[in-house]
């Protein structure tokens, strides 16, 4: 099948294939990358004890456990996206980890120059549109057939959405009652 496309006849979605490969690569590499600057401290990243004081200081606890899932949520969403593997769950962990950051740090303000949220919702539009389309043929899940069906992507989705209202609910009544929960 040919359809036209921006840059002319795209034969059988290879256009869109090319597409999904390099958003999955710059995204999932950058977000690997920062995810390894909480795990380990890699490319000048404060590490998990670095993290976890900072994130007591706003409220998570107990901070260790949520410095490990930010971490996890970048590095691992990261590797899976660039992997093109058992998606959508790289763009859902990437996605708790954005809906954190937004809800807790950048809220209300919009621009990334005043400490705003641009930044992570731009990310969370991607990754969106990377899990509504797939990984493309240019992933692992379409050689090894891993991605997650239609219905249990829902279900991953619903479950990731849940936990991260839990979290935001426990990390404001920890913040409210100065820690102690």
């Amino acid at each position: 099948m040919v359809v036209e496309s921006g840059f002319g006849k795209d034969v059988i979605g290879m256009t869109v294939d090319y597409g999904s490969l390099i958003l999955r690569l710059a995204l999932g590499l950058l977000l690997a990358g920062h995810g390894a600057q909480k795990l380990f401290g890699w490319f000048g990243g404060p590490g998990l004890s670095g993290l976890a004081g900072w994130l007591g200081s706003i409220g998570f606890r107990p901070a260790p456990f949520w410095a490990f899932l930010a971490g996890l949520a970048e590095f691992g969403g990261g590797l899976l996206l660039v992997l093109g593997l058992f998606s959508p769950l790289g763009s859902l962990g990437i996605l708790a980890s954005m809906l954190t950051a937004i809800a807790k740090v950048h809220w209300p303000k919009l621009w990334v120059a005043g400490g705003g949220f641009e930044y992570p919702l731009l990310i969370i539009a991607v990754v969106t549109v990377l899990a509504l389309q797939g990984p493309g043929r240019f992933s692992l899940d379409a050689v090894w057939g891993t991605a997650l069906p239609g219905n249990w992507a829902w279900l991953a989705l619903a479950v990731v959405l849940l936990g991260w209202g839990i979290a935001l609910r426990i990390t404001t009544r920890a913040a409210q009652s100065g820690g102690a929960i």
